[in-house]
């Protein structure tokens, strides 16, 4: 038995994934119902019955952490004067939004994408500007002709990229990152690539970081990690901005202390050098057991779920599923699923305009539940069909 087998009771907890009824069961937000690895649990024992909570300094350790786990699992070699602490990435990413572009700007993402880009962007008065991804057949390609012609508008100024790719799972290849990069570095637009889920990789898949690629498109490109998606910390609030460039590395600095992101809490840096000294032998079974939950969940939608597509993926643990043959807004067809069954997924048209036809499932808990979770949506959408 696994020990991501373990039932876990995360009511009562404030966990903003549970807050639902006894009867529901959520599959929505993207955080894990395992318990984090006990090398950072250990940490904040520690680190607790220290008992004192004052302010806190970002230790050399924190950036060395960083930078040996890159070496060692991803062969990048990072400087560890590029590292940046910040509460977030998407406070990051915000932040930078408003330290390197003005407002009015665009900004161009590349839908269906993660759904906060788009706060980050329109909540500081920049554009939203998006090259849609070409779905065709149950994969998606960047389209080039019109990713270079949004670049090209003179009021672009910046590009947020998602590496691998959340709802979609999709794993850039170096090609692809060079092609995107280059484009970048033609019409000088700054890169934001938020690389968060980098770690939540199937087995014998490869992840390439963007700043691997060249140093000419490092030169333009900013980085945002974390250990918080790949060891279920993103509530102790812990990240690193990567800058290569130190012009820009210097603005990024100044805007995360200007909008006070910058400081930790006094659990940050122990959880995050725990999960990168102490970690990978946990995330390793980890990443096994999500990708047997993911060869589950392919299995029953291929026997039980005829109506659905499952999109092929090599990371994360977001299955994205295509309805189009069932309904055209998922939205309704969520919001059915639950009333009818309990089961709580994430509608596709947060994420941009074309996954209006598509649900996303998290599967990030015990098989136990995934198992309940594929057979409320099989009577969820039994019921949907009957009610036709």
């Amino acid at each position: 038995m696994s020990i991501f087998d373990q039932e876990t009771n995360r009511f009562e907890s404030y966990s903003y994934k549970w807050e639902v009824s006894e009867d529901e069961l959520p599959m929505w937000v993207a955080d894990m119902d395992f318990k984090t690895a006990p090398a950072i649990i250990e940490a904040l024992k520690l680190r607790t019955q220290h008992g004192i909570f004052g302010y806190n300094v970002v230790p050399q350790e924190f950036n060395r952490s960083i930078t040996t786990w890159w070496k060692k699992r991803h062969d990048l070699m990072l400087d560890e004067e590029w590292i940046l602490y910040c509460t977030g990435v998407v406070p990051a990413i915000s932040s930078i939004v408003r330290k390197l572009t003005r407002v009015g700007d665009n900004i161009v993402v590349l839908s269906p994408v993660y759904n906060i880009f788009y706060n980050s962007i329109v909540n500081n008065h920049r554009k939203v500007l998006s090259s849609d991804l070409v779905y065709t057949q149950g994969n998606y390609e960047i389209d080039y002709l019109d990713l270079e012609e949004k670049l090209s508008d003179v009021n672009t100024s910046m590009l947020i990229f998602c590496n691998p790719h959340n709802p979609i799972g999709k794993i850039w290849d170096k090609k692809t990152l060079e092609k995107v990069g280059e484009l970048c570095v033609k019409h000088d637009v700054l890169i934001i690539s938020d690389e968060i889920h980098c770690d939540l990789t199937f087995p014998s898949e490869h992840y390439t970081p963007f700043l691997a690629v060249s140093d000419t498109i490092s030169e333009k490109l900013i980085m945002c990690c974390a250990p918080t998606k790949a060891f279920n910390i993103a509530g102790l609030q812990t990240s690193a901005i990567v800058v290569k460039n130190e012009k820009l590395r210097k603005l990024v600095e100044r805007g995360i202390n200007t909008d006070e992101v910058a400081e930790p809490n006094s659990f940050a840096i122990q959880a995050a050098i725990a999960a990168f000294e102490s970690g990978e032998g946990w995330l390793q079974e980890l990443n096994r057991y999500l990708y047997e939950n993911r060869l589950y969940i392919e299995s029953f939608i291929n026997e039980h779920l005829p109506e659905l597509r499952l999109i092929e993926s090599h990371a994360t643990y977001l299955a994205w599923i295509d309805c189009s043959k069932l309904a055209k807004d998922a939205a309704k067809l969520c919001q059915f699923i639950r009333e009818k069954t309990g089961l709580y997924l994430t509608s596709g048209e947060v994420f941009g305009s074309n996954g209006q036809a598509f649900i996303r499932l998290n599967y990030a808990t015990n098989l136990t539940r995934v198992k309940d979770g594929m057979n409320r949506l099989l009577k969820g959408i039994e019921l949907y069909k009957a009610e036709g």
